[in-house]
């Protein structure tokens, strides 16, 4: 975010938060007093229209008086748990913890490390804390979002990864060791205004990662706006509008990106002092989730819990061996 000390900065600001402010604390506590509440908040969520079976795609069923939150299917008789099949599916922590994570994660612009959330929720283990976020993390991408469209910045960056001794790790000028090379993009409105956004890893900056990456986050036909690396003029199914950096600074050429990215670093030392090499991509996806939400605080709490209802249980192994 540029920081402008200008008073436009400040109304600009003020308009945003008193357009949409985050559900505070209070609100919160209020909407979601215990358990039941927060169950019949999932259950809405993932099933807007009422109960469907997950078998046989039913539609008729009653919730059981003697199991919490499970409902019965009146054609096949399965069984369903509100959280059954969904990223909280097996879990031990109470909905409440769910939905206080879920909260301080979509309403927070900075997020949360897992430190500071295992501290909010009163959680024993910082493991149980680092998996509840990485859980999370991972239903931040929606899997029905469209590609970006019409004009696309792209560019390439590094960042510097946290090793086991802790102090972020990084070679010198061009160096790639001991960095981690991203990827990203941002959709440009008509006033070359910034709209959603898409970040990822790169294995390098050769023509195929790069061409990989726009084929999977911009929309065919869409003008592609980069620094003019070799490695664009490959591409096949997009226009390229090819501004050479030279001598001048590269967050002139390609505003947007840039200030992405700058965004990314700060956040990533900020927050987590320093991103670790095999999480990567799911952090990249917790900044795509709250930049292309920014305008939209207030609705991402619900998003996410609705994301959380359409993906399966993962376990602590998943993520650790790179499974998911």
């Amino acid at each position: 975010m540029t920081v402008t000390r200008g008073r436009s900065y400040y109304v600009l600001m003020a308009s945003r938060w008193k357009h949409d402010r985050p559900m505070s604390r209070a609100e919160f506590a209020q909407r979601f007093p215990d358990e039941a509440a927060c169950a019949r908040h999932l259950f809405q969520r993932r099933w807007p229209i009422g109960f469907v079976c997950p078998a046989c795609g039913g539609v008729r069923g009653w919730e059981l008086s003697g199991k919490r939150f499970t409902w019965e299917c009146a054609g096949c008789g399965r069984q369903t748990s509100v959280t059954a099949g969904t990223v909280m599916h097996g879990s031990k922590l109470p909905l409440t913890a769910w939905f206080t994570a879920i909260h301080l994660l979509s309403s927070h612009s900075n997020g949360i490390s897992a430190l500071q959330l295992q501290a909010q929720l009163g959680l024993r283990s910082y493991k149980s804390a680092w998996l509840l976020l990485h859980k999370l993390r991972r239903a931040m991408v929606d899997p029905d979002r469209l590609p970006l469209a019409e004009l696309v910045e792209v560019d390439e960056s590094e960042i510097p990864y946290r090793t086991k001794d802790d102090p972020p790790a990084g070679g010198q000028g061009r160096s790639h060791v001991g960095k981690l090379l991203i990827i990203g993009a941002v959709e440009l409105s008509a006033e070359h205004r910034p709209g959603r956004i898409r970040l990822d890893r790169l294995q390098d900056f050769s023509a195929a990662s790069i061409a990989g990456f726009i084929g999977g986050a911009v929309a065919p036909g869409a003008t592609i706006v980069s620094d003019g690396l070799q490695a664009y003029r490959s591409l096949k199914q997009h226009k390229h509008q090819r501004k050479v950096v030279g001598s001048m600074a590269a967050h002139i050429v390609l505003p947007w990106i840039h200030r992405v990215f700058a965004n990314l670093k700060r956040w990533g030392l900020g927050t987590f002092h320093g991103m670790r090499q095999a999480h990567l991509r799911r952090y990249l996806d917790e900044f795509v989730f709250r930049w292309n939400r920014r305008r939209h605080t207030r609705a991402a709490f619900d998003t996410l819990v609705g994301l959380t209802t359409r993906l399966g249980h993962a376990s602590y192994r998943d993520f650790v061996d790179q499974r998911i």
